[in-house]
């Protein structure tokens, strides 16, 4: 599947999710203290994203 969620720690010793398409970082979260924390924003973002509005500022 091209599309993935990562699970990485920081410099700072955070955990951080990151959304990623064929490899290319799409976003990522802000630092969590704890792993399990990370991947309760990796299931919140599948829960609550697919009704996402889209905004053009442009």
């Amino acid at each position: 599947m091209a599309y993935s969620f990562e699970i990485t720690k920081d410099k700072k010793g955070e955990f951080r999710a990151k959304f990623k398409y064929n490899s290319e970082t799409m976003f990522a979260t802000e630092g969590y203290s704890s792993k399990a924390s990370a991947k309760n924003a990796i299931e919140s973002i599948i829960k609550n994203a697919g009704g996402a509005e889209i905004v053009d500022n442009s």
